[in-house]
């Protein structure tokens, strides 16, 4: 039986995200193959080994009750594999699943600890974790590659504020209105603003800055916004493909884990040859971007022209019960927990 470590939590935004996701996971983890050990990552940055009730995760319960906490690090001295406790004590793993959601756990830093400790672990690597976390970077490498794409800029903190009235206008001359203003390393649309007029570009600039020291300004497109999971390391295989309709004005926080009043279709109310197109475009942006093991791919589908625009890779996706990622390999036949499974040998075959 092999070892897990299920790393959850973390010093982000998507902590709370990130607890519910954990808990599917370790809940769907196939009992008989694996024995799972739970590692929390408190908000403040604490690392606790877990021994209690998988269901006190979400709302950082699992923290009330002290006797099921044990301080531990995870070592990069590879001779351990695995964690040590504040009592001294080495615990080994086989292979780790870091469902970290967001920065610090989404953006390679993890991945290059795990690296390190010559830990096998489910996703990207530290490199291609890095770039797809970060917007521009995945904007840059995308037209590189020459995947299409929406219009988009980007500014750092202090470019805006040297002449941040350079930035208003290029964003206006450019993309022009609506447009979206992003974070450039965040995730799960936490400060993000949709803008609509000149004037409302510099509170949504300061939203995003609040966030990150780099944000992505893009063109706001209006058509199909559809999702594809992939899976694989060398040979990428793609699901069938999801539709977003969110109960907002678009997909933000409140809309995909708050409101519960999003549709979800799967598959996406499309023909099939432009579902078929999606996944081909899916597979050669992960590839491009270098991912292996497991990225959700985020696509608008134009309705003007029926354009297929790469909007973003998710390294480490939703894994609730209600996330796309899970729910479109259950369509394409893959259940959750052989999804798990399957995504857990790759790890290892990487290795």
């Amino acid at each position: 039986m092999k070892k897990v470590l299920v790393l959850f939590g973390g010093v982000s935004s998507e902590h709370d995200v990130s607890l519910i996701s954990a808990k599917s996971v370790i809940e769907n983890i196939p009992a008989d193959k694996y024995e799972v050990t739970k590692l929390g990552i408190t908000k403040d940055g604490k690392w606790y080994i877990y021994k209690g009730d998988t269901a006190n995760l979400p709302g950082d319960k699992w923290l009330e009750d002290k006797s099921m906490l044990v301080r531990a690090v995870l070592s990069p001295d590879r001779s351990h594999h695995g964690v040590i406790t504040e009592r001294g004590s080495v615990i080994s793993f086989d292979i780790c699943f870091p469902v970290l959601h967001g920065r610090n756990g989404e953006d390679g830093s993890v991945q290059g600890l795990l690296a390190l400790s010559g830990i096998p672990f489910v996703g990207c690597d530290m490199l291609s974790s890095a770039v797809c976390m970060d917007k521009a970077m995945t904007n840059a490498i995308a037209d590189y590659s020459h995947i299409p794409q929406a219009k988009w800029l980007a500014f750092t903190i202090g470019s805006y504020r040297k002449n941040h009235e350079s930035a208003i206008r290029q964003a206006k001359e450019y993309l022009g209105f609506p447009l979206f203003v992003k974070p450039a390393n965040a995730g799960s649309s936490v400060g993000i603003t949709k803008v609509d007029s000149e004037e409302d570009l510099p509170a949504a600039f300061e939203t995003a800055f609040r966030h990150d020291r780099k944000v992505v300004l893009e063109e706001a497109i209006v058509g199909h916004e559809v999702e594809c999971a992939v899976m694989g390391n060398d040979n990428p295989v793609a699901s069938t493909v999801g539709e977003i309709v969110p109960c907002n004005e678009f997909y933000d926080y409140d809309a995909k884990y708050l409101a519960n009043r999003t549709e979800l279709n799967i598959p996406a109310k499309l023909p099939e040859e432009t579902i078929e197109a999606v996944r081909k475009a899916a597979c050669r942006a992960y590839t491009a971007l270098g991912c292996s093991g497991l990225a959700r791919v985020d696509f608008f589908v134009r309705k003007s022209d029926g354009a297929i625009l790469l909007n973003e890779p998710n390294t480490i996706p939703g894994f609730t019960s209600i996330s796309m990622y899970p729910k479109l390999f259950e369509a394409s036949g893959v259940p959750y927990s052989e999804l798990l499974d399957k995504l857990l040998t790759l790890a290892l075959e990487r290795q």
